[in-house]
Protein backbone atom coordinates (compact mmCIF):
# COMPACT_ATOMS: atom_id res chain seq x y z
CA UNK A 1 0.00 0.00 0.00
CA UNK A 2 1.18 3.51 -0.78
CA UNK A 3 0.87 6.31 1.77
CA UNK A 4 1.24 10.05 1.34
CA UNK A 5 2.68 11.20 4.64
CA UNK A 6 2.43 14.89 5.45
CA UNK A 7 4.86 15.98 8.13
CA UNK A 8 4.59 19.26 10.00
CA UNK A 9 7.83 20.05 11.79
CA UNK A 10 7.61 21.09 15.43
CA UNK A 11 11.32 21.92 15.58
CA UNK A 12 13.05 22.00 12.20
CA UNK A 13 16.58 22.36 13.59
CA UNK A 14 16.28 19.38 15.97
CA UNK A 15 14.56 17.30 13.30
CA UNK A 16 17.31 18.09 10.76
CA UNK A 17 20.03 17.24 13.30
CA UNK A 18 18.45 13.86 14.09
CA UNK A 19 18.06 13.13 10.38
CA UNK A 20 21.74 13.97 9.73
CA UNK A 21 22.86 11.78 12.64
CA UNK A 22 20.45 8.84 12.32
CA UNK A 23 18.90 8.95 8.84
CA UNK A 24 15.23 8.16 8.32
CA UNK A 25 15.22 5.41 10.98
CA UNK A 26 12.82 3.24 8.98
CA UNK A 27 12.15 -0.36 9.94
CA UNK A 28 12.79 -3.06 7.32
CA UNK A 29 9.74 -3.45 5.12
CA UNK A 30 8.92 0.27 4.99
CA UNK A 31 10.04 1.86 1.74
CA UNK A 32 10.64 5.54 1.04
CA UNK A 33 9.94 6.66 -2.55
CA UNK A 34 10.35 10.43 -2.64
CA UNK A 35 9.68 13.64 -0.74
CA UNK A 36 8.93 17.30 -1.33
CA UNK A 37 9.10 20.27 1.03
CA UNK A 38 7.11 23.47 1.00
CA UNK A 39 9.22 26.58 0.27
CA UNK A 40 9.17 27.64 3.94
CA UNK A 41 10.46 24.26 5.16
CA UNK A 42 7.56 23.75 7.55
CA UNK A 43 5.98 20.73 5.83
CA UNK A 44 7.27 17.68 4.04
CA UNK A 45 5.25 15.40 1.77
CA UNK A 46 6.61 11.85 1.55
CA UNK A 47 5.48 8.90 -0.50
CA UNK A 48 6.00 5.72 1.51
CA UNK A 49 5.11 2.10 0.81
CA UNK A 50 4.59 -0.96 3.00
CA UNK A 51 2.51 -4.11 3.17
CA UNK A 52 2.34 -3.75 6.95
CA UNK A 53 0.82 -0.50 8.25
CA UNK A 54 2.29 -1.24 11.69
CA UNK A 55 5.75 -0.51 10.24
CA UNK A 56 4.58 2.96 9.25
CA UNK A 57 3.33 3.56 12.81
CA UNK A 58 6.62 2.27 14.23
CA UNK A 59 8.60 4.69 12.05
CA UNK A 60 6.36 7.64 13.00
CA UNK A 61 6.79 6.84 16.71
CA UNK A 62 10.53 7.47 16.29
CA UNK A 63 9.83 11.03 15.13
CA UNK A 64 6.59 12.06 16.85
CA UNK A 65 8.39 14.21 19.43
CA UNK A 66 9.57 16.50 16.59
CA UNK A 67 7.02 15.93 13.83
CA UNK A 68 3.21 15.92 13.55
CA UNK A 69 1.98 13.38 10.98
CA UNK A 70 -1.01 13.13 8.68
CA UNK A 71 -1.24 9.86 6.72
CA UNK A 72 -3.33 9.37 3.58
CA UNK A 73 -3.50 5.97 1.88
CA UNK A 74 -3.20 6.53 -1.89
CA UNK A 75 -3.19 4.56 -5.15
CA UNK A 76 -1.64 5.54 -8.45
CA UNK A 77 -3.87 7.16 -11.05
CA UNK A 78 -3.42 4.12 -13.30
CA UNK A 79 -4.55 1.76 -10.51
CA UNK A 80 -7.54 3.93 -9.69
CA UNK A 81 -8.79 4.18 -13.28
CA UNK A 82 -8.15 0.51 -14.04
CA UNK A 83 -10.21 -0.50 -11.02
CA UNK A 84 -12.97 1.96 -11.94
CA UNK A 85 -13.25 0.56 -15.49
CA UNK A 86 -13.79 -2.94 -14.08
CA UNK A 87 -16.77 -1.77 -12.01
Amino acid sequence: MLYMVIERFRDLDKMAERFRNQGRMMPDGLNYHSSWLDPEGTRCYQLMETRNEQLLREWMSRWEDLVEFEVCPVVTSAEFWAKRQKS
